[in-house]
């Protein structure tokens, strides 16, 4: 990863998606990612400037990195690269899965995430120590 903040756009209404900012966060010393709820207008402006569709249902964390844009399951194993410790090692291994498979996978998950782990009624709020992290 280079130096250049990458951005995690995430439903910011998921238990799942707010636990996966939360490990995230706790497993980013050098503060490589920015964060941003796809219901956001910030959120939605990044959309718009990477040709991506704004869902009225977000199903995908979305990754942009250096000019990429990342979804799915690739979103999930890059942002698992750029965390320090063993996790960089088991997205390595992950990315050997074919994609079709991973995809299908991660959509299983997307798909039945409210009903398991719940939704909350409004965006996640960062405390204020982690809010210039926040877009």
């Amino acid at each position: 990863m280079s130096n250049a903040p990458a951005i995690i756009l995430f439903d910011g209404v998921c238990n799942l998606c707010n636990g996966f900012v939360q490990f995230v966060i706790q497993h980013d010393a050098a503060g490589r990612f920015r964060f941003a709820a796809l219901q956001s207008a910030a959120g939605q402006e990044l959309l718009r400037q990477h040709q991506l569709p704004a869902p009225t249902e977000p199903d995908s964390v979305v990754l942009l990195m250096e000019g990429q844009a990342y979804i799915h399951s690739a979103a999930a194993l890059h942002i698992l690269r750029g965390l320090a410790g063993g996790w960089r090692w088991l997205a390595q291994v992950g990315l050997w899965v074919p994609r079709p498979l991973r995809d299908a996978a991660y959509r299983f998950i997307a798909r039945h995430r409210y009903r398991w782990f719940g939704r909350q009624d409004a965006c996640w709020l960062p405390t204020p120590e982690l809010r210039a992290r926040f877009i």
